[in-house]
């Protein structure tokens, strides 16, 4: 790719704990990284103020912040929105996910392989914490489910850490809130045509006490996100239609024109 410029969204909301640290292993492990846009969902801890002191010795850090908290989608949207890199990184501030696998997670898309990158906790398990045995089920159940409608042979369909071209990224009208962009992601991402890779990644989760905030809400509406983006929702309604007419020849995608219309 001749424009190879690595922005990384990071959505955060209460992460004083953990938001330096993960600078620290982003900027030591990815020196490259063009820009790191950290998303404030209107913490009421030390999140931005901690974000705002580092960015003044390295101004790759950019803080954007929401007057009302409204979810990490809603984090992801405005990420995206204001990311200028061609390569997009999702990346959790609490740190269940370590930036040291980012050039791992992104080598297919460098490589004009992929067009986008998904990181399983369960295709060649690398490190994990050994957690809830109902939330390694629930994964397992809408991995399946959403399988069967996107006839995808995917292993974790819940994995926060992604990789993607900044087109499609900016391009996707996001419609889910709170943690339904995974499902949603996967689906408007199948119905281009978008060449997904998945790439095996460690996780240090944490436990509720330690911060982790989805829980059994969000599993239900996993499930109503399933069958609304895969069943009810066309390619016309995922992306901006001018994308649709020119943008998917520039991302090198080989999209199905006749699903495009859908």
């Amino acid at each position: 790719m001749p424009d190879e410029r690595l922005s990384l969204v990071v959505p955060a909301y209460n992460e004083e704990r953990t938001i330096s640290d993960l600078l620290d292993r982003i900027f030591e492990f990815v020196p490259e990284v063009h820009e790191v846009l950290i998303v404030d969902d209107a913490s009421i801890d030390n999140t931005a103020s901690i974000c705002e002191t580092y960015s003044l010795k390295d101004h790759r850090v950019k803080i954007l912040r929401h007057k009302r908290n409204q979810g990490k989608t809603a984090g992801l949207r405005t990420g995206f929105q204001a990311c200028t890199g061609s390569i997009v990184v999702v990346q959790d501030a609490d740190l269940e996910y370590d930036p040291r696998e980012i050039p791992d997670l992104i080598a297919p898309i460098r490589e004009n392989a992929a067009d986008v990158c998904l990181g399983s906790r369960f295709l060649v398990r690398r490190a994990g914490r050994v957690l809830y045995f109902r939330h390694f089920l629930a994964n397992k159940l809408l991995t399946f489910l959403n399988n069967v409608l996107t006839d995808l042979n995917l292993t974790d369909v819940e994995t926060g850490y992604k990789a993607v071209r900044a087109e499609i990224a900016k391009n996707m009208v996001i419609e889910s809130t709170g943690f339904g962009f995974e499902i949603e992601f996967v689906a408007k991402c199948k119905k281009i045509g978008a060449r997904i890779f998945e790439v095996p990644i460690s996780y240090y989760g944490r436990t509720y006490e330690e911060g982790k905030k989805v829980g059994f809400k969000d599993g239900l509406y996993a499930l109503w996100y399933i069958l609304k983006f895969n069943l009810l929702t066309g390619a016309r309604a995922s992306f901006k239609a001018q994308y649709l007419r020119c943008g998917l020849a520039k991302t090198g995608i080989a999209a199905d024109a006749r699903s495009a219309k859908r």
